[in-house]
């Protein structure tokens, strides 16, 4: 490990103290005199919050509060977050506020209390070279796993990755590197999910005295807790409080300081594993290459120039002890032994020194023992006049075999790699910043690391450049070119508070973005790490794998014992002629030859490869055709999927519902009545809401809600005042208006407010919901005035799917908290008969435990937050690429493109995988079952069979090579494609 110039502060304060902790307490306590307004920042868990309507009621009635700044409420953590002013509130007046609006709170610990001392644990990425198979990977996770303070450890072979969760206040990410290079490996930390850390590069240091600036900058400069500096790569990592700096402050400050001496940039983690991948990748084709050309006239003086008088000859003619021949011989295979094959015998003391076995162990032991037994033979021979077979063709045709299936394996390995690189190549390098006075006029534009943006900058992207970062438009309108991402090709109009994704391509006119996600929390990083991820996790097969793998070479070095043993004892018993013996030859040569071929020619390399590389290509396919995979597992079990469970709304449908039908039954003008009601919707987020509004404006105005934002309306002149406006989760809501109670919702918010509904508009909503429209009564002053039809359109592919996946034996099932009528309507539209009904608050996942029961394997396709109880308990779950962060968390298949038709694919793809590596431990266990034994000499003494080492060493590694060969094959997958007759065929 080379020398690293490090020096690791922290950060200088106002005043001295004599431990860290008290260095830390004063930071903070520094801050807080800076604070004009004593702004105090407390966590609070809600207790009794069961939809979005309650949380927004815990905001409002924070927000309500004389000193509160900012307060935001999770739904799904129970926890709100609020920032105030401590001279006006105390903690006592937050919990009141709280309890007031009908919920139990409780203040968390304080999070400035902890903050010195990391709490939980995180979870770190490491490159680890030098692992060659399975029981590599074996010994790695064993060394890690019994580490103090780490959780969990899983490494992958085929990415050379490790993932580890550990106890930070335990263990460093430095101890383990140096525990993995301890073991004989080689490796670095690429990331972790450290949201205060930064890794930068740094130019501009010439001496010791740039580090001393630089180090002294670092020391000033308020909120850095600590640094580190490895003045031999020029990487300087910073830990910061988030609160007082921001990865673009750190930069700017310590640019300034050194008057722009020192440049920083941000190092991309991606980027740096990639071509790290690429150099082993070169590497390993050039020790290739070279043992390739060093074997050929190997393999040319045995077998081609004894047909071939004159060159025999001089390969025949004495030159001091040994023949030219042998010289040659002796040259070009201590060349390919010792230097191209260092690697190998470097990988065995490795594994050996971890007390465990691997394939460079047998790579070691059966190159050896040929070469030095042809050694030995050689000198004997010179001595004594006896000559005996040499075999030093074997080792060099060994190390060449087991090159060529490394170079393959790294060519599988780097289309991960690639498709990373290409991944985070899609991010422009730069942004242009747009800087606002105070009064948010636009004074100025600046070109910053696009790495370095922070949520909330606006910047500006101009026609034929990329988007930045995700965000919103704010400013201008243009088309976008999605299909980097998405997979659709259509460019896609963004207009104001239009969402963009970062890497996609600005075609037309000039944006103003707002950024809204930045660093890991982009689109593009969620698919990287989903790629990652993908190969870190193994399927239950490559588990049996590892297993076997493991168990494999001592196995196998006994056979070669008893294999040498058994030929020895029968020749010196005389169970076999001496005519069996090669000339010149001896028994124990006789037996050495056998049990050298069985320890080149059983190898359990392919074994440890026949899961890996195949999920490994699958999941760079999936990810072409749209369809992100996060593990092998779940590929495993997607092929054995029974049961497909449909969320109805945004997953059959399009989610953006639209009023098809506005019907008065009162005295009331159309206009006057969709006033009403758009009033009363206008403080509601709920979908169906917004479609009101919309609805009533184009009524009014024949227009649209251009200047919309997140559905709040209260702007409008024409919306009347509204009071005591209350959400009722599952029944609609309810408010006043001119003192008038106003209702807008179904039969049950009706029946529970006595108003009754007559023959013929029960009629009408009947007619309605069996026409897959959602019916919406509207009640004023306890009389009913009108009702509202509501129509979802389906996905225009989702009946093509549904008759698809029958084709595939594969039952879909509807589950939805809609009308049932309406329900039944849309099954029906969709030829969807097995309809279910969502009971909360389990929902969905009640649906998918139930048909879990028969054994059967379920998938479930959502894209809402309510689906994501379902789609974890489901067997495989699919998310839908545009759906809520947390569905997409908690699904096992991410459908980027939002098409329905992926579901296919991904099941498609889950099967052809599972096939591929079915075929691909054919090929690895037929050479071993079917090899070893004709290695052995089984066969000898019946059929006169026998494998010369340098042919076992050829068979060895064409198992490994056809393994990849198959796994590569997955390359050429093609998605079903549904046609016009429903027949599922395959595109060309």
């Amino acid at each position: 490990m080379a020398p690293r110039a490090r020096d690791l502060q922290l950060t200088a304060l106002a005043r001295k103290t004599s431990d860290d902790a008290g260095e830390e307490e004063s930071l903070l306590s520094a801050y807080d005199d800076d604070n004009p307004h004593n702004l105090r920042r407390i966590q609070v868990a809600v207790a009794g919050m069961t939809c979005a309507a309650c949380s927004n009621s815990v905001e409002s009635a924070l927000r309500s509060l004389d000193g509160v700044v900012t307060a935001s409420v999770a739904l799904l953590q129970n926890k709100a977050d609020v920032s105030f002013n401590s001279s006006l509130l105390k903690d006592e007046d937050i919990i009141n506020a709280i309890e007031d609006a009908g919920f139990e709170a409780e203040i968390l610990p304080d999070p400035s209390a902890t903050r010195s001392k990391p709490q939980g644990t995180l979870i770190g990425q490491f490159t680890i070279g030098g692992m060659t198979c399975a029981a590599c990977v074996n010994s790695v996770e064993g060394i890690l796993r019994n580490l103090p303070g780490v959780k969990k450890a899983v490494v992958a072979l085929a990415t050379s990755l490790g993932e580890v969760e550990y106890d930070p206040s335990l263990i460093s990410k430095d101890d383990i590197v140096n525990a993995i290079e301890d073991a004989g490996f080689e490796s670095s930390f690429v990331q972790s999910n450290e949201q205060d850390k930064i890794l930068l590069g740094v130019s501009g240091i010439a001496s010791e005295m740039d580090v001393q600036l630089l180090t002294e900058i670092l020391r000033n400069l308020k909120g850095v807790r600590q640094f580190s500096i490895d003045q031999t790569a020029q990487d300087l990592e910073i830990h910061f409080d988030p609160e007082l700096l921001g990865p673009r402050k750190v930069v700017d400050e310590i640019e300034s300081g050194s008057s722009r001496k020192l440049k920083l940039f941000v190092k991309n983690p991606y980027a740096r594993m990639s071509s790290k991948d690429l150099e082993e990748s070169s590497n390993v084709f050039r020790l290739f290459t070279v043992s390739f050309f060093l074997s050929v006239p190997l393999l040319f003086m045995r077998v081609v120039c004894p047909r071939i008088p004159l060159l025999y000859s001089l390969l025949l003619r004495r030159c001091g002890p040994f023949q030219m021949g042998d010289w040659l011989k002796l040259v070009l295979v201590t060349v390919v032994q010792f230097i191209i094959g260092k690697r190998f015998y470097v990988a065995a003391g490795r594994a050996l020194r971890n007390g465990s076995t691997n394939m460079d162990v047998l790579v070691a032991l059966g190159t050896s023992a040929s070469y030095f037994y042809s050694v030995w033979a050689l000198l004997y021979g010179a001595i004594t006049g006896f000559w005996s077979p040499r075999y030093f063709e074997t080792s060099a045709m060994l190390i060449t075999f087991v090159l060529l299936g490394k170079y393959l394996e790294s060519l599988a390995k780097g289309k991960t790699s690639d498709a990373i690189r290409k991944l985070v190549e899609l991010t422009p390098a730069t942004a242009t910043l747009l800087i606002k006075d105070t009064g948010g006029k636009v004074v100025g534009e600046r070109e910053i690391d696009a790495l370095l943006i922070e949520p909330g900058d606006i910047l500006k992207v101009l026609p034929g450049t990329k988007v930045p970062a995700d965000g919103s438009v704010v400013w201008g309108s243009s088309y976008v070119n999605e299909s980097m991402v998405t997979g659709e090709s259509a460019p896609v109009l963004k207009e104001i508070n239009s969402p963009v994704i970062g890497g996609t391509i600005n075609l037309h006119g000039s944006l103003h973005i707002e950024a809204n996600r930045v660093g890991s929390n982009t689109v593009l990083s969620q698919i990287i790490s989903l790629v990652e991820t993908a190969q870190m996790s193994k399927a239950p097969i490559q588990k049996f794998a590892d297993f076997i793998a493991s168990i494999f070479v001592p196995t196998v070095i006994t056979l070669a014992l008893l294999t040498l043993l058994g030929w020895y004892l029968a020749g010196v018993l005389g169970a076999y002629p001496k005519e069996w013996l090669p000339e010149n030859g001896n028994y124990f040569v006789f037996s050495l030859m056998f049990a050298i071929s069985v320890v080149v020619i059983a190898c359990p390399c392919a074994l440890g490869l026949a899961t890996p590389t195949a999920i490994m290509v699958a999941t760079g396919v999936g990810a072409k055709n749209g369809v992100l995979i996060k593990g092998g597992d779940a590929l495993e079990r997607g092929q054995k999927i029974k049961y497909v469970i449909f969320d109805k709304t945004g997953t059959l449908t399009q989610g953006k519902a639209s009023v098809t039908t506005a019907k008065v039954f009162s005295s009331m003008d159309r206009g006057e009545f969709l006033t009403l009601v758009a009033s009363a919707e206008a403080s509601s987020e709920h979908p169906l809401a917004k479609a009101i509004l919309e609805y009533a404006r184009h009524f009014h105005f024949f227009d649209d809600l251009t200047d919309m934002k997140d559905g709040h309306n209260k702007s409008f002149g024409w919306l009347l005042d509204v009071s005591d406006f209350s959400a009722l989760p599952g029944q609609g809501v309810q408010c006043f208006i001119d003192g008038k109670k106003i209702l807008v919702g179904n039969r049950k918010l009706m029946a529970e407010n006595c108003v009754s509904v007559s023959e013929h508009v029960e009629n009408f909503v009947v007619e309605l919901e069996e026409s897959a429209k959602t019916g919406i009564l509207v009640a004023y002053d306890n009389d009913l005035i009108g009702v509202l039809g509501i129509a979802d359109p389906l996905k225009r592919e989702a009946a093509v799917v549904i008759e698809g996946l029958k084709k595939m034996d594969i039952n879909p099932v509807m589950v939805t908290g809609d009308n049932w009528r309406t329900a039944r309507a849309v099954a029906k539209e969709v030829g969807i008969t097995d309809v279910r009904a969502e009971v909360m608050p389990a929902g969905k996942a009640d649906v998918v435990r139930s048909l879990q029961k028969g054994g059967s394997v379920v998938a479930m396709v959502g894209d809402g937050i309510n689906d994501s109880p379902g789609l974890a308990a489901a067997d495989v779950g699919m998310a839908i690429g545009a759906g809520t962060d947390i569905a997409i968390e908690a699904a096992d298949y991410v459908l980027m493109r939002s098409s329905l038709e992926d579901v296919i694919t991904a099941i498609d793809l889950s099967r052809k995988t599972l096939s591929r590596i079915r075929w691909n431990y054919v090929f690895a266990m037929t050479y071993n079952v079917v090899a070893i034994p004709v290695a052995a000499g089984v066969f000898f003494p019946s059929l006169r069979i026998k494998l010369p080492p340098w042919v076992a060493g050829a068979c060895m590694a064409l198992s490994s090579v056809s393994v990849v060969c198959s796994s590569l094959l997955l390359r050429r997958y093609r998605k079903p494609r549904l046609t016009t007759l429903l027949e599922i065929t395959v595109e060309e």
